[in-house]
């Protein structure tokens, strides 16, 4: 497996999140935003204990191949 590092947000202050991954072998996205605590927010959604809930900014769907036209090789 390798993950490749897609983008990180330009506008974050401290530089090290949001990040957006690509995982090769799962073919899928891995995202490192910031963790929801907001009770109200977690409340409207069905989340299993397995899983977790990001806040991940619009701006970022750029890093998404998808979305800019290119590919997930970094």
């Amino acid at each position: 497996m390798t993950l490749h590092k897609l983008g990180k947000d330009p506008e974050s202050p401290e530089g090290k999140s949001p990040t957006v991954y690509y995982d090769d072998r799962t073919d899928s996205y891995i995202l490192q935003g910031w963790r929801v605590l907001d009770a109200e927010r977690l409340r409207q959604m069905d989340i299993p204990e397995h899983e977790t809930v990001i806040e991940f900014p619009k701006r970022m769907m750029q890093f998404f191949p998808e979305v800019n036209g290119g590919s997930t090789d970094a």
